[in-house]
Protein backbone atom coordinates (compact mmCIF):
# COMPACT_ATOMS: atom_id res chain seq x y z
CA UNK A 1 0.00 0.00 0.00
CA UNK A 2 2.77 2.62 1.25
CA UNK A 3 4.52 1.69 -2.31
CA UNK A 4 1.59 2.62 -4.30
CA UNK A 5 0.74 5.56 -2.50
CA UNK A 6 4.62 6.50 -2.76
CA UNK A 7 4.05 5.76 -6.94
CA UNK A 8 1.04 7.54 -7.11
CA UNK A 9 2.53 10.79 -5.73
CA UNK A 10 5.81 10.55 -7.56
CA UNK A 11 3.50 10.25 -10.61
CA UNK A 12 1.38 13.33 -9.67
CA UNK A 13 4.57 15.56 -8.84
CA UNK A 14 6.11 14.50 -12.13
CA UNK A 15 2.77 15.41 -14.11
CA UNK A 16 2.94 18.85 -12.64
CA UNK A 17 6.51 19.65 -12.95
CA UNK A 18 6.66 18.43 -16.53
CA UNK A 19 3.29 21.05 -17.59
CA UNK A 20 5.44 23.95 -16.09
CA UNK A 21 9.04 23.25 -18.28
CA UNK A 22 8.40 24.03 -22.02
CA UNK A 23 9.14 20.77 -23.57
CA UNK A 24 11.61 21.12 -27.02
CA UNK A 25 9.25 18.29 -28.43
CA UNK A 26 6.19 20.14 -28.04
CA UNK A 27 4.08 20.02 -31.38
CA UNK A 28 4.87 22.71 -33.55
CA UNK A 29 1.75 24.41 -34.13
CA UNK A 30 1.51 24.88 -29.98
CA UNK A 31 5.26 26.69 -29.48
CA UNK A 32 3.43 29.97 -29.21
CA UNK A 33 0.75 28.70 -26.60
CA UNK A 34 2.83 29.36 -23.34
CA UNK A 35 2.92 33.29 -24.65
CA UNK A 36 -1.31 33.82 -23.93
CA UNK A 37 -2.26 35.58 -21.13
CA UNK A 38 -1.49 38.91 -19.81
CA UNK A 39 1.88 39.90 -18.47
CA UNK A 40 3.80 42.92 -16.80
CA UNK A 41 6.62 43.70 -18.46
CA UNK A 42 10.02 45.70 -17.35
CA UNK A 43 12.89 46.47 -19.28
CA UNK A 44 16.19 48.85 -18.87
CA UNK A 45 16.45 51.45 -20.97
CA UNK A 46 20.02 52.71 -22.45
CA UNK A 47 20.32 55.51 -19.58
CA UNK A 48 19.51 52.24 -17.31
CA UNK A 49 16.33 53.92 -16.20
CA UNK A 50 13.88 51.08 -15.47
CA UNK A 51 10.81 50.68 -18.00
CA UNK A 52 7.73 49.53 -17.49
CA UNK A 53 4.73 48.11 -19.74
CA UNK A 54 2.23 45.11 -20.18
CA UNK A 55 1.48 42.89 -22.95
CA UNK A 56 -1.94 41.03 -23.51
CA UNK A 57 -1.47 37.93 -25.43
CA UNK A 58 -5.28 36.45 -26.62
CA UNK A 59 -6.22 33.60 -29.23
CA UNK A 60 -8.71 34.62 -31.68
CA UNK A 61 -10.26 33.57 -34.72
CA UNK A 62 -11.23 29.75 -33.49
CA UNK A 63 -8.12 29.63 -31.57
CA UNK A 64 -5.89 29.55 -34.54
CA UNK A 65 -4.22 33.32 -34.28
CA UNK A 66 -2.25 34.43 -31.00
CA UNK A 67 -2.61 38.23 -30.99
CA UNK A 68 -0.47 40.24 -28.85
CA UNK A 69 -1.09 44.13 -27.68
CA UNK A 70 1.85 45.67 -26.07
CA UNK A 71 2.03 48.87 -24.26
CA UNK A 72 4.90 51.21 -22.51
CA UNK A 73 3.63 52.14 -19.55
CA UNK A 74 6.27 54.00 -18.09
CA UNK A 75 7.35 58.24 -18.27
CA UNK A 76 10.23 57.21 -19.54
CA UNK A 77 11.50 57.67 -23.33
CA UNK A 78 9.13 53.85 -24.38
CA UNK A 79 6.13 56.20 -23.04
CA UNK A 80 3.27 55.96 -25.42
CA UNK A 81 4.76 53.07 -27.42
CA UNK A 82 2.27 50.68 -28.27
CA UNK A 83 2.37 47.91 -30.61
CA UNK A 84 0.17 44.34 -32.01
CA UNK A 85 1.51 41.39 -33.27
CA UNK A 86 -0.58 38.70 -35.00
CA UNK A 87 1.35 35.58 -35.30
CA UNK A 88 -0.71 32.31 -36.88
CA UNK A 89 1.05 28.34 -37.58
CA UNK A 90 0.21 27.13 -41.30
CA UNK A 91 -0.72 23.73 -41.29
CA UNK A 92 0.51 23.49 -45.15
CA UNK A 93 3.69 24.42 -44.81
CA UNK A 94 4.29 23.51 -41.44
CA UNK A 95 5.19 27.14 -40.15
CA UNK A 96 5.05 29.91 -38.07
CA UNK A 97 4.36 33.92 -39.43
CA UNK A 98 3.94 36.99 -37.36
CA UNK A 99 3.40 40.28 -38.32
CA UNK A 100 3.95 43.36 -36.01
CA UNK A 101 2.90 46.75 -36.11
CA UNK A 102 3.00 49.99 -34.26
CA UNK A 103 2.25 53.34 -33.20
CA UNK A 104 5.68 54.94 -34.85
CA UNK A 105 5.16 53.25 -37.95
CA UNK A 106 7.26 50.25 -37.73
CA UNK A 107 6.15 47.45 -39.61
CA UNK A 108 8.13 43.47 -39.48
CA UNK A 109 7.33 40.31 -40.62
CA UNK A 110 8.83 36.84 -39.54
CA UNK A 111 8.86 33.51 -39.69
CA UNK A 112 8.72 31.50 -36.38
CA UNK A 113 10.78 28.61 -35.13
CA UNK A 114 12.37 26.40 -32.15
CA UNK A 115 15.68 26.46 -31.17
CA UNK A 116 15.36 23.81 -28.08
CA UNK A 117 13.40 25.53 -25.28
CA UNK A 118 13.96 28.85 -26.96
CA UNK A 119 11.27 30.00 -29.60
CA UNK A 120 12.49 32.38 -32.20
CA UNK A 121 10.60 35.11 -34.50
CA UNK A 122 13.29 36.21 -37.19
CA UNK A 123 12.99 38.19 -40.33
CA UNK A 124 14.51 37.17 -43.61
CA UNK A 125 17.67 38.44 -44.07
CA UNK A 126 18.06 41.65 -46.65
CA UNK A 127 21.68 42.62 -48.01
CA UNK A 128 22.38 46.40 -47.97
CA UNK A 129 25.51 48.15 -48.12
CA UNK A 130 27.16 45.10 -48.27
CA UNK A 131 25.86 44.01 -45.02
CA UNK A 132 22.84 40.80 -44.68
CA UNK A 133 21.18 42.17 -42.57
CA UNK A 134 18.54 40.59 -40.29
CA UNK A 135 16.61 40.77 -37.24
CA UNK A 136 14.92 38.30 -34.55
CA UNK A 137 13.18 38.41 -31.12
CA UNK A 138 14.17 35.17 -29.13
CA UNK A 139 11.96 34.17 -26.23
CA UNK A 140 13.92 32.11 -23.59
CA UNK A 141 13.85 30.61 -20.24
CA UNK A 142 10.46 30.19 -20.54
CA UNK A 143 8.69 29.09 -17.41
CA UNK A 144 4.60 28.94 -16.37
CA UNK A 145 4.95 32.51 -15.26
CA UNK A 146 8.00 34.31 -16.38
CA UNK A 147 10.06 34.30 -19.65
CA UNK A 148 12.83 36.67 -20.95
CA UNK A 149 12.61 37.98 -24.68
CA UNK A 150 15.55 39.65 -26.49
CA UNK A 151 15.28 41.72 -29.19
CA UNK A 152 18.66 41.00 -31.51
CA UNK A 153 19.76 42.26 -34.63
CA UNK A 154 22.88 40.96 -37.16
CA UNK A 155 24.72 41.99 -39.93
CA UNK A 156 26.32 38.98 -41.11
CA UNK A 157 23.16 36.82 -42.22
CA UNK A 158 22.81 35.29 -38.46
CA UNK A 159 26.24 34.38 -37.43
CA UNK A 160 26.37 36.64 -34.81
CA UNK A 161 23.56 38.56 -32.76
CA UNK A 162 23.83 41.93 -30.73
CA UNK A 163 21.51 42.05 -28.20
CA UNK A 164 19.41 45.58 -28.96
CA UNK A 165 16.69 45.13 -26.10
CA UNK A 166 15.39 42.34 -23.23
CA UNK A 167 12.23 42.55 -21.64
CA UNK A 168 11.45 40.62 -18.45
CA UNK A 169 7.78 38.97 -18.48
CA UNK A 170 5.82 38.37 -15.37
CA UNK A 171 2.65 37.17 -15.51
CA UNK A 172 -0.02 39.33 -14.32
CA UNK A 173 -3.09 36.48 -14.32
CA UNK A 174 -1.19 33.61 -12.47
CA UNK A 175 -4.31 31.86 -11.40
CA UNK A 176 -4.73 31.24 -14.83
Amino acid sequence: MKFKVLWVWLLAFNINLMAQIPNSEAPVETLFDFWVGTWNLTWKSQDGAVGKGTNRIVKILDNKVIQENFEATDAGPMSGFKGMSLSVFNPQTQSWHQAWTDNQGGYFNFMGKRDGNNRIFMTEISEKEGKKRVQRMVFKDIQKNSFTWDWENSEDGGTSWNLLWQIQYERADKGK
